[in-house]
């Protein structure tokens, strides 16, 4: 006769709570979004064309321009993941404001979102998790990991408070790449 083996229901027990763990696990680390990219290109307006007309001397300072004008730009730095490209705050003739991304390329992650912060660019780790500290706006989730994009900045959020961009990963709380936005 053969051999009877019994197998104990903390064994079950314990195989399945390892299959739970490990689907949470790959739910919230999504370690694919390594391998996979997302490209945008949306229209952007060329580099350097975009500039103000001379302002009238009786003009005010908050008066809209007669063309679409950069106010701020930076380059991205690393932080998290490798980041490059550039970041620009545009306002439209229209008295709009809109956040250009020229040439972005990060790692795709869970959950990135584009932020418009207060606080300053600091490069490498001790930059990573500064962002959320301050005041910060979140305009959108990032439409794509490669290429440029545009977000329209809500109609209540002062450019002028905010002096840098962040790709934010709301779901581990750091910042993939932030650019510090500069008048020019």
């Amino acid at each position: 006769m053969g051999k009877r083996i019994l197998r104990s229901p903390v064994t079950w027990a314990g195989v399945a709570c390892a299959v739970v763990v490990a689907a949470l696990a790959l739910y919230w680390f999504q370690p694919w979004k390594l391998f996979t990219d997302t490209y945008v290109d949306e229209a952007v307006p060329p580099v350097g064309t975009t500039s103000a007309a001379p302002a009238p001397a009786s003009a005010t300072p908050s008066a809209t321009p007669a063309e679409d004008e950069i106010l701020t730009a930076g380059t991205f730095v690393t932080h998290e993941h490798t980041t490059t490209g550039s970041a620009e705050i545009h306002r439209l003739a229209d008295g709009r404001h809109r956040l250009v991304l020229r040439n972005l390329k990060t790692s795709d992650g869970p959950d990135l979102r584009v932020w418009l912060t207060d606080r300053p660019v600091t490069r490498g780790t001790a930059g990573w998790r500064v962002f959320d500290d301050g005041e910060w706006v979140e305009l959108a989730r990032l439409k794509g990991n490669r290429g440029n994009q545009v977000y329209e900045l809500p109609p209540s959020v002062d450019p002028g408070d905010f002096r840098s961009v962040s790709i934010w990963c709301k779901r581990f709380s750091v910042s993939f790449g932030a650019a510090e936005l500069k008048s020019g």
